[in-house]
């Protein structure tokens, strides 16, 4: 497809800096969006613009307020790919999170995709065709001790991909979750080098996964087969 148009939330570090960097270099023309990391952004984009010659736009928002976003799609006249991978966590007992804890996650986890998706389906049915890819995670499929709202939240987007991709399939876009193991990013920073060798022990990979290698399954399913749709592909080294 001509003139690729991707919208990467939460693109600043990690697992969405890989993914922009994965799109650039596949032709797609590029908005980016992050919610406090504004250096770090600019600095993506145009090293993505220099390297790969792909137009790049980058935008400081919140995907969790719902004016932001609106803000974000006010600049954006066509969209092939989106790609909701703005994400956190919160790690303590149930019973001694706040109401505002619960809200935070919530908002940026799940609200934000209704945020995104009322949006950017307009533009896609423009032209009968469109991808969208939602970042979850394996304790959306199973959940976690010690991370209910971010187990709860992330149940919502596996829920959310397969109801949503039953009602675009007729309009020809296609809509799935890749279902994250360990990765390598800076949300794993609250464990220590300890918790990790624990958990990479659990892997029967024996390793923690790499942002890069989620990049390159979104870009397949972004390129994969139309009738594939409303599926959460788990890439978790055979952990769960």
């Amino acid at each position: 497809m001509h003139n690729k148009t991707a919208l990467v939330t939460g693109a600043s570090r990690g697992i969405g800096r890989a993914v922009a960097e994965a799109l650039a270099g596949a032709g797609y023309r590029l908005y980016l969006t992050c919610r406090h990391s504004e250096k770090e952004l600019t600095h993506l984009s145009h090293h993505l613009s220099e390297t790969y010659h792909v137009a790049t736009t980058p935008i400081l928002a919140d995907m969790g307020d719902i004016e932001a976003v609106n803000h974000v799609f006010s600049q954006i006249n066509d969209l092939t790919l989106l790609v909701n991978n703005a994400g956190i966590s919160h790690i303590g007992l149930l019973h001694e999170m706040t109401p505002e804890e619960w809200q935070a996650v919530m908002d940026v986890n799940l609200n934000a995709l209704f945020y995104t998706c009322r949006l950017a389906i307009p533009l896609m049915l423009k032209r009968h065709a469109g991808r969208i890819i939602n970042i979850s995670s394996v304790w959306g499929n199973v959940g976690a001790s010690m991370e209910v709202a971010y187990s709860a939240s992330k149940g919502g987007v596996n829920a959310f991909t397969k109801a949503l991709a039953k009602e675009l399939a007729p309009s020809g876009i296609q809509v799935n979750a890749i279902a994250c193991g360990v990765i390598d990013t800076e949300m794993n920073s609250a464990f220590s080098e300890e918790d990790l060798e624990s958990l990479r022990a659990e892997i029967p990979a024996d390793r923690i996964g790499q942002p890069s290698e989620v990049a390159r399954l979104l870009l397949a399913l972004a390129e994969a087969p139309d009738y594939l749709t409303g599926q959460i592909i788990t890439l978790d080294g055979g952990w769960i």
